[in-house]
């Protein structure tokens, strides 16, 4: 199987990335009363819903494991309410939720296998969801940093195997929609510039998108979109700050309008009407800000909507959801893409505050451990339109390091390489006037942004901390 985001039966691709919107709006919370689906069934849906998945928790406290697994429950989670934290098998607070997950993420073997992008993707979405910084998981852990080392350098805005189109779509998912602890978007525009550029260039003529590359392909451009898609790459396009009135949204919006079945509020999607496929349009809009209840998704003459759908799916009491209406036992993939479009939300959400007495909204590791070996992520914009994006290999000696040794690290130990080939000056702490051969003039000179801060004249003594999310940019 090729890695495709699957949160959905194993008949679908892998790349488990289901689900973040507007990311910075990336949750729809309130429909309004005039919706078919009521406030208080939708309230009921989301109760029933969440103890499905606290369900699926196994005794260990775990939900993610090898291969497809459940951990798209910690963005389905935040977007009804719950934190992950909370969640605990048989009230046992030490093995609770997000403790567990963040566990694994910081264990040496994973992801198992030969990791791909997506792996990074789908944990950074769901980690942010859950309250664990996605850049900060451990000592060695900077999920952000794995992501950008996946940036395909003679394709800039792709991620990861450019045919592999779903690859670029999650990341920027991830990349815009993990946002810091106190919500800033941590990377810089002119990485979000390239990733949105990609997604346009990847719409179908009917208005949607489909999992693998379409750009500079006719036959593909003419081809006919997948419903799962258009969503998830809408929710991107919305997360990275494009507006619901942009001529691709409307289009995409377009798109899925013309396939809703007047009967029962499901979109006719390439595996037939199924509950991920809605829920994963469900989600696009969300992100949207574009509401699936009213409008042009509310059926006529049947008054059926997307939601209505999916609700229609749910076993209650129990509260899981069925993939297609035929079946008689719920799907833990889809119930989960199912509450998270339900309760309104994206791809991921912000974490709740927990209930649970103690416990802080954000885990997060803020230290760098001497000697340990760890990632930063770093873009270099020339302010000529040439970005250069890479992963960089760093072993601290203190708690902190700087500016300075990272983009010295950055000339042997980048992936992809070739992100800094040259700095000046090459040691001290001095400003930096020269990198990759380009030097300060007169207003023009080189700055530096952290985790989305201002940019600020770049020196190399600059302190960096654990998870800093680096930005270096050349221009007045």
């Amino acid at each position: 199987m090729s890695r495709r985001p699957a949160s959905r039966p194993a008949r679908r691709r892998r790349l488990a990335l289901a689900l973040p919107a507007a990311l910075g709006a990336l949750a729809l919370t309130a429909l309004p009363a005039a919706a078919t689906s009521t406030p208080a069934q939708i309230a009921t849906s989301k109760t029933n819903g969440v103890a499905y998945l606290d369900s699926l928790q196994a005794a260990d406290g775990s939900y993610a494991g090898s291969g497809l697994s459940n951990e798209w429950a910690f963005s389905a989670f935040a977007a009804a309410g719950t934190a992950a934290v909370d969640v605990t098998p048989g009230g046992d607070a030490s093995k609770n939720a997000r403790t567990v997950y963040r566990n694994l993420l910081n264990t040496s073997g994973w992801p198992s296998g030969a990791p791909v992008v997506t792996d990074y993707e789908r944990a950074a979405l769901n980690a942010y969801a859950a309250g664990i910084d996605p850049a900060r998981v451990g000592a060695s852990r900077n999920l952000i940093a794995h992501i950008y080392g996946y940036w395909q350098t003679a394709e800039a805005g792709y991620f990861g195997p450019s045919s592999n189109y779903n690859g670029t779509v999650f990341a920027a998912l991830a990349l815009r929609g993990a946002k810091t602890q106190s919500g800033a978007v941590r990377v810089p525009a002119s990485l979000t510039n390239k990733i949105v550029a990609r997604i346009r260039a990847n719409q179908h003529h009917d208005g949607g998108w489909n999992y693998s590359k379409a750009e500079g392909d006719p036959t593909a451009l003419a081809q006919p979109s997948d419903i799962d898609m258009t969503g998830a790459s809408m929710a991107a396009l919305c997360a990275s700050g494009v507006a619901n009135t942009d001529a691709d949204v409307v289009q995409a919006k377009n798109f899925l309008k013309s396939k809703l079945t007047d009967a029962d509020g499901s979109f006719q999607a390439m595996w037939g009407a199924n509950s991920s496929s809605n829920a994963w349009a469900v989600s696009g809009l969300n992100a949207c800000g574009i509401n699936p209840q009213t409008g042009d998704f509310l059926t006529s003459p049947s008054g059926k909507t997307p939601v209505d759908f999916l609700i229609a799916q749910q076993f209650n009491p129990g509260g899981g959801f069925r993939y297609q209406p035929a079946d008689t036992a719920p799907s833990a993939y889809s119930s989960t893409d199912a509450l998270r479009a339900v309760a309104g939300g994206g791809f991921t959400a912000a974490p709740p505050v927990p209930v649970t007495s103690g416990a802080p909204q954000w885990v997060a590791t803020t230290a760098f451990t001497p000697g340990t070996a760890t990632k930063l992520g770093l873009t270099v914009d020339d302010g000529a339109g040439g970005l250069k994006v890479c992963s960089v290999a760093v072993t601290p000696t203190g708690t902190t390091t700087t500016l300075g040794d990272v983009l010295t690290a950055a000339t042997t130990a980048a992936t992809p390489t070739g992100c800094v080939t040259s700095v000046t000056p090459a040691s001290g702490t001095g400003t930096i006037t020269n990198v990759n051969g380009k030097a300060n003039s007169g207003p023009s000179t080189w700055k530096v942004s952290v985790d989305g801060s201002s940019f600020a004249a770049a020196t190399r003594g600059k302190v960096i901390n654990a998870g800093d999310t680096i930005a270096l940019r050349w221009g007045s």
